[in-house]
């Protein structure tokens, strides 16, 4: 890869009119190439296929095929393009195009999950979510199809799990007895307006309390006994969903991972009650 891009640069500096205009389109589109013909080029620089022909002959190719196939087998790892990629998409957000911003925001969710990860109270959910004798995940009905999937992939690594969405008195469940050391996991949003007396409520309860919510919710640490912050909202957005998702994702897998064996165990028996259980037609 590096021995094409090389010879792609020189042509760039030093090629004639035609092999410069070629030499930068590939430069520029390598990822785009194997969805373009040597004709397909051509119309996009308005030179002849001839030309383009000629400029890949040059190259050490017999055609735009051979790019192809060079490219297939000379992938570079996904950390090498990380540096370059970034730049690009950077450079391109401040150009205006929108779907480079909304990447780049995307990664920025990502380093603030990696770097939460690393902190004592992320260690503290884990713990909390293998070790307490119960787990209730609660969230506003808008996100109910999230907390209902993260309790899903708790259940690989425990049982006691339960979703409440607040509906017909579904707290029953949680306020209506002792605590007896369960977990309350709080997925809060700007729509969850009860997100607050809840989790007031289940501390009063005696229970411990997961908040997961943004980074400047004053009353967490008044009414939380562990939070995790996701990144702060886009202007204009109401509730970030894919930062949520990739949290609770990152959670639940690694609640999973320090369970160990018997996630594994639990794992094989899920799958074998699926097989005997699902749901098949009558014929």
């Amino acid at each position: 890869m590096e021995d094409l891009g090389h010879k792609l640069r020189q042509y760039m500096k030093s090629g004639t009119p035609a092999e410069r205009r070629i030499a930068k389109y590939f430069s520029e589109h390598l990822n785009e190439l194997p969805f373009e013909t040597a004709s397909s080029v051509a119309d996009r620089l308005e030179l002849s296929p001839m030309t383009v022909g000629r400029f890949l002959r040059s190259l050490g190719y017999q055609g735009l095929d051979g790019i192809k196939i060079h490219l297939k087998e000379n992938v570079a790892p996904v950390t090498l393009q990380l540096s370059s990629l970034l730049e690009q998409l950077q450079k391109d957000a401040q150009e205006g195009r929108r779907i480079a911003g909304q990447i780049v925001e995307q990664v920025e969710m990502l380093q603030h999950l990696y770097n939460l990860a690393g902190q004592s109270q992320w260690l503290d959910a884990v713990t909390a979510n293998l070790s307490s004798s119960e787990v209730f995940v609660a969230t506003h009905l808008s996100l109910a199809g999230l907390g209902r999937h993260f309790c899903d992939r708790l259940e690989f690594a425990r049982d006691q799990v339960h979703f409440l969405d607040g509906a017909n008195g579904s707290y029953i469940q949680l306020l209506g007895r002792q605590a007896n050391d369960a977990l309350v996991v709080i997925i809060d949003s700007p729509r969850f307006i009860t997100s607050r007396l809840l989790a007031r409520s289940a501390r009063r309860a005696g229970y411990k309390v997961l908040l997961i919510t943004g980074l400047y919710t004053e009353w967490a640490h008044e009414f939380a006994n562990i939070t995790l912050s996701l990144p702060p909202l886009r202007v204009g957005s109401r509730d970030d969903f894919s930062a949520i998702t990739a949290l609770l994702e990152c959670l639940a897998t690694a609640v999973i991972q320090a369970a160990g064996e018997e996630a594994e165990t639990r794992r094989r028996k899920i799958e074998e009650l699926e097989g005997m259980f699902t749901y098949a037609p009558l014929r």
